[in-house]
């Protein structure tokens, strides 16, 4: 859990995903009209390291290619006929009539620092459905992999930077906390100095109103999932008349600052921990880790501590830390796909293994099996630091430990910490929070689940609200995991689906289970 990063686990850390030059392909635009560029659509090549590495995607179901390219974008939109900067695309034709095209679907899957060129594919199949009428489009945001990526420590220093003790206990172990969260800053500010003012959601935002532009499409078709959704509402709010169908899925609460969002995350990650718990000693067969909710987490609780003290191996050379395994933890919690992950990696853990935890550990932090890191947590922090005006330091993380150790005793000190990591950033924060709202834009479906520990269901509302009157329609999944879409739930997927492909609006307040 870089930051108190919106992280979305079921596709950003499966792509488990840096780049040599600091801006990708940056020129002088001149007098060019950018919206009158033409895409040149290739195979896809594959990803890059700052993407995650991998191989290239996998051809269609269809035996169709994934193709990409590149968007010319300004590199500050307030002089948009200066530098340049390429946006990477993917994308995968409709599989339906031409005379049935409704035009491109644009996915953000979250993050900030998630790769939606790697993205799309890893997860296309899912969205099988809805390319029957749509090409089905992704990118990597500014500052994210292909585009202009974000580039701070090197894979040395963030294996370093991930094995410190994150939830510090005395003034020895805060001093060292934080000067290696000034070193990892100073580190982005000397790499990638240049664009670190332009990676702001409002940024990420425009380029998008130009890529619909450049795709050909008069309004906006997009999903949005998690930080997705904050992207999708402050998009609504600058182009309001652009909007056309659009999905948020696995909602941010756009009122909340830092902070908030930051206590918002350690009661939903205690609650699908609660909901684990439940689960695994609700079962006919023995729960291996605990006879009750409450000793599994005692045990949790326990073993935690232990690591403090003592780590274990993970996976060598590397040992298993307190906070690798408090990470790991949260990272199965994202997806009830993971709960056996997480029971087996417990397991493994109180025999003194903490390879199962420290994959997971691994996942979430962009780090591959040759330990390579993408520039997920680098783009993670570069956005969040852009767009978050509040600076925290020390002794005001000390003074609401007590709060968000009552939200979540598991993992309040973690999120707590979180907060110092824009303290001594370069760059000021645009906002205390966006401004999503968007009155005279098309309706909205807006996708809450009750059980989602990184984006916590009162979200969804809280964006429904934000939006104004007429905008946000709230539909309720009552569910565990991080979204709702992926979920598989049919009713959850038959409301998405009837809106994007034939514009049926479900009534507002509806409930899938």
């Amino acid at each position: 859990m870089p930051n108190p990063s919106r992280l979305r686990a079921a596709a950003l850390t499966v792509t488990a995903l840096l780049l040599s030059a600091a801006l990708t392909a940056c020129s002088d635009s001149k007098d060019e009209d950018l919206t009158d560029q033409k895409l040149s659509w290739k195979d896809c090549p594959a990803p890059s390291q700052a993407e995650g590495g991998g191989n290239a995607p996998s051809p269609l179901p269809n035996g169709g290619q994934w193709q990409c390219a590149t968007m010319k974008a300004p590199l500050d939109w307030s002089e948009p006929k200066g530098d340049t900067i390429g946006i990477a695309l993917i994308r995968a034709r409709t599989s339906g009539p031409a005379d049935g095209r409704i035009g491109s679907l644009i996915f953000n899957f979250g993050g900030p620092g998630g790769s939606g060129v790697t993205t799309l594919p890893a997860f296309g199949q899912d969205y099988a459905a809805l390319r029957t009428r749509f090409d089905l489009v992704s990118f990597d945001p500014r500052g994210v992999g292909r585009s202009a990526p974000v580039k701070c420590e090197n894979d040395q220093q963030l294996d370093a930077y991930f094995q410190q003790d994150a939830t510090p206990d005395d003034t020895a172990e805060r001093t060292t906390y934080l000067t290696n969260t000034r070193d990892f800053n100073a580190a982005c500010e000397d790499r990638s100095g240049r664009v670190l003012p332009h990676v702001r959601t409002t940024d990420a935002a425009r380029d998008m109103d130009l890529m619909r532009q450049v795709l050909g499409d008069d309004k906006l078709y997009y999903f949005g999932i998690s930080y997705g959704t904050e992207l999708g509402g402050v998009y609504a709010h600058l182009f309001p008349r652009h909007v056309g169908r659009a999905v948020f899925d696995a909602v941010v609460d756009p009122t909340q600052n830092a902070e908030q969002g930051a206590l918002g995350q350690a009661k939903g990650f205690q609650l699908a921990l609660d909901n684990f718990a439940k689960d695994c000693t609700s079962k006919v067969e023995e729960c291996p880790i605990g006879a009750t909710p409450q000793e599994v987490e005692n045990r949790i609780a326990t073993l935690l501590h232990d690591l403090d003290r003592k780590p274990i191996p993970g996976i060598f050379p590397r040992q298993l830390t307190q906070t690798a395994a408090t990470n790991g933890i949260a990272q199965a919690l994202y997806s009830k796909d993971f709960w056996e992950y997480l029971t087996e990696g417990l397991q493994e853990a109180y025999s003194g293994n903490g390879r199962i935890l420290m994959a997971l550990s691994d996942s979430m932090n962009g780090r591959n099996e040759n330990g390579e890191y993408s520039n997920i947590t680098a783009a993670n922090i570069a956005i969040n630091c852009a767009d978050d005006k509040p600076r925290y330091d020390a002794a005001y993380v000390q003074g609401k430990l007590p709060e968000f150790r009552a939200a979540s005793p598991l993992f309040g000190d973690f999120l707590a910490w979180g907060m110092v990591s824009c303290t001594d950033w370069a760059v000021p924060g645009a906002a205390d929070h966006p401004d999503v709202s968007a009155p005279g834009a098309a309706p909205i479906l807006v996708v809450g689940n009750t059980g989602d520990p990184a984006t916590p269901y009162e979200g969804a509302r809280k964006m429904v609200d934000a939006l104004g009157k007429g905008v946000g329609v709230e539909l309720t999944y009552k569910g565990q995991g991080h979204g709702a879409y992926d979920s598989k739930n049919k009713c959850v997927q038959s409301a998405v689906n009837g809106y994007l492909l034939e514009g049926k609006v479900p009534p507002a307040g509806t409930v899938c289970s």
